[in-house]
């Protein structure tokens, strides 16, 4: 997912001279197609991310189209402050990137386990969320909050994601995408876990479950229409996100549902308000927390 959105960020910049870049001193061999396309639209603001936000918001302010880059919580969590008071309140036009949501750098422990973020970024007001599940996402998503007129937050994966759609028509954020029809079970995906649903959705099938699949690719603004239709249509909503399922994209749909009863019953799948103390690859964290595609299958199976 990177790596598509260096892409297309590239492409963007060289047509748009108010794009920038600011790096929190991390990323450089992803980065380099960038800065060698359009070095006087790239800054390193060195490893303070704080100072990163804040000098971003300035740049926003004065009309540049801006997008700050780091990995896991380093462009969230770490400035929350200056994201909410320097770029929200003030509905800057500040494009907030983190490359490894969820368990994407296990190996480096709970300080770098992006497992908050979304529940945290869709907390503050005039804050777009978005988490696309393939590459074919990513892309659309770039252009699209390049295009977006305020504050967004954008969460990728790091590499290797499958991919979903040869191409989508008519991206829009806050629109979920159907992957494919079902009946019953309706799973309900954002990020890059996609590819754990996947897997899980073949499993199911040998269990004469064949749920109907949706990914959203923004988790802020929900998309209503299609958590109530489903609600509506099917007995079972699962939300499935490499995230807390406390305050994350499951209880945004759980908030929709609420809002409005229907006879679905809602699964969240995701870690359970915990922090992992264990450390290993992303598939490894993944199967310790049940958010592999079997632990999905089967936590389906057992709500069934």
């Amino acid at each position: 997912m990177r790596d598509t959105f260096v892409k297309t960020l590239v492409e963007l910049a060289k047509e748009n001279k108010n794009i920038e870049l600011v790096t929190g001193d991390l990323g450089f061999g992803v980065l380099k197609p960038y800065w060698e396309a359009v070095p006087n639209q790239f800054t390193n603001a060195g490893i303070a991310e704080q100072n990163m936000t804040a000098l971003a918001a300035g740049m926003a302010l004065e009309g540049k189209n801006v997008f700050t880059y780091s990995i896991g919580n380093f462009p969230t969590l770490r400035c929350v402050e200056q994201i909410r008071n320097d770029c929200c309140y003030h509905n800057a036009n500040v494009k907030i990137v983190c490359v490894g949501g969820g368990f994407v750098y296990g190996s480096l422990g709970m300080s770098h386990h992006a497992t908050e973020d979304i529940a945290i970024m869709r907390a503050l007001p005039n804050m777009v969320v978005l988490a696309p599940g393939d590459l074919t996402e990513a892309e659309a998503a770039t252009k699209a909050i390049a295009e977006y007129n305020g504050t967004c937050y954008l969460r990728l994966g790091r590499g290797g994601e499958k991919r979903i759609h040869e191409k989508i028509d008519n991206f829009q954020i806050g629109k979920a995408i159907k992957v494919k029809d079902g009946a019953k079970v309706a799973i309900f995906s954002t990020g890059a876990i996609f590819e754990e649903v996947d897997e899980a959705v073949e499993l199911l099938k040998e269990k004469g479950i064949d749920p109907e699949v949706y990914t959203f690719p923004t988790v802020k603004p929900i998309d209503r229409k299609v958590i109530l239709d489903s609600a509506e249509k099917f007995d079972l909503i699962t939300t499935v996100e490499e995230h807390n399922v406390v305050g994350g994209f499951g209880s945004a749909v759980a908030e929709v549902m609420a809002e409005n009863p229907q006879n679905a019953k809602l699964l969240k799948i995701g870690l359970e308000d915990t922090y992992s103390s264990k450390v290993g690859s992303q598939k490894y964290l993944r199967s310790q927390f049940g958010i592999d595609a079997k632990g999905i299958a089967n936590k389906i199976l057992e709500k069934i």
